[in-house]
């Protein structure tokens, strides 16, 4: 492997893998090269790699090893060096009954938890049986809550009439910043010397976080002016953006999803392994009795699971999976078949932008048909669809006293 022999020779590799190095840190970090390079080139990538060896005395000979050009993740990541790679699984297929994913589909899952894809395949074919999975989009709209200082009560009140009174104008300012995005909501939340605004917007196909906070800061700039209000930070926290909040669980932030099954009885017996009562009882004394009592924002038995993996494997925002796990599930027994269905508040997710181009979770997101303009919703309803299973799986496991087994079997 090359390597450098220390950071004055940078641009000169050797063929040796045993450096003494002898230059000090401070020199190290003095140079454009090196651990100060900041290009975006593959060269570039090699050159901090092999600076980071040297800094660190790792060899990270598996994380040089990948398919693309570094240039097309320029605006996904600072300072690359290679990539970490997490095995890719499929799940399914499954039948998807939604106003934007209709069909069957193989969902991509991206994980290291062995018995995870397993388990959501068993959910996906109990369901698929059962005539699959209805999907809807309730609500769509991407928030960013920024927070003012004002003089008092009263001056708060002066701005909230100043909003209510200029709403052309606020939209201009946006329009000024986007042409994909629309404000289409202002909260205000007025406490004290502080205002909150929470601002929502439709975002196109977009997961749309920067469009709204970029149209935010505008818009808060033009509040500024005409108010005499000062905006201390463009998120105040009320948006809420990656962290688990009661205002996201009741009013959604991103897309708000559900999704839904009826297993008849006789499958719930013979491939669950289950009877729809036992089931019944473990969601309400697992999922909502024992989630109630810790103060969990959300009532699941393992969201956050199938959330992450899909969106790691489809180049989402992996952060979004606090969205996740406030999912709601709930079971019940009607005539005796199996009735599931789950709320997800907050489904922040894009079929452009961020990670979505990037070569591996571009072709993730074409086998499920989400790849580009017009198909964000239909993500949203394949991730809740996703959930669904891996909910009724996990569920019906614990029901039938099978969770362990099928750990040591398929995750050790």
């Amino acid at each position: 492997m090359l390597r450098y022999a220390d950071f004055s020779d940078i641009g000169k590799p050797v063929a040796t893998s045993h450096i003494k190095i002898s230059d000090s840190v401070g020199e190290r970090m003095t140079d454009a090269t090196g651990l100060k390079n900041r290009g975006k080139t593959k060269s570039d990538a090699d050159e901090r790699r092999a600076a980071a060896e040297q800094y660190t005395g790792a060899s990270l000979t598996n994380v040089s090893r990948y398919g693309f050009d570094p240039e097309l993740a320029s605006k996904n990541i600072e300072n690359m060096i290679g990539t970490v790679q997490i095995p890719l699984g499929y799940a399914g297929p499954m039948t998807v009954n939604g106003e934007y994913a209709k069909g069957d589909f193989l969902i991509p899952l991206a994980t290291t938890e062995g018995a995870l894809v397993a388990s959501i395949s068993r959910g996906m074919s109990v369901i698929s049986s059962a005539g699959g999975a209805d999907v809807a989009v309730i609500s769509d709209a991407m928030t960013r809550a920024p927070v003012l200082r004002v003089d008092g009560v009263a001056h708060s009140r002066e701005i909230i009439a100043w909003i209510d009174g200029h709403r052309a104008q606020i939209d201009e300012a946006v329009a000024s910043t986007t042409s994909h995005g629309k404000l289409v909501g202002i909260e205000c939340f007025p406490d004290g010397r502080s205002l909150y605004l929470r601002l929502s917007y439709s975002t196109g196909d977009a997961m749309g976080m920067n469009m709204a906070t970029i149209a935010s800061e505008a818009v808060c700039r033009l509040i500024e002016k005409e108010t005499g209000a000062v905006m201390v930070s463009v998120s105040g926290n009320m948006c809420s953006d990656k962290k688990p909040a009661a205002i996201n669980m009741i009013s959604g932030r991103g897309k708000v999803v559900i999704a839904e099954a009826r297993i008849p009885k006789d499958i719930v017996e013979s491939k669950l392994h289950t009877t729809t009562a036992s089931v019944v009882e473990t969601n309400y004394r697992k999922n909502l009795v024992g989630s109630s009592m810790s103060g969990a924002i959300g009532a699941n038995a393992h969201a956050a699971n199938m959330v992450a993996a899909l969106y790691i494997a489809t180049g989402q925002d992996p952060a979004q999976v606090v969205g996740g796990s406030m999912t709601l599930t709930t079971c019940e027994d009607v005539d005796g078949d199996l009735y599931i269905c789950v709320r997800m508040p907050a489904v922040e997710v894009g079929t452009v932008g961020g990670g979505t181009s990037l070569p591996c979770q571009k072709e993730a997101l074409s086998m499920i048909g989400c790849v580009g303009d017009g198909k964000a919703r239909k993500l949203a309803e394949i991730v809740a669809a996703t959930v669904l299973a891996g909910e009724l799986s996990t569920l019906a496991a614990q029901a039938a006293g099978q969770l362990g087994a099928a750990h040591k079997a398929l995750g050790r």
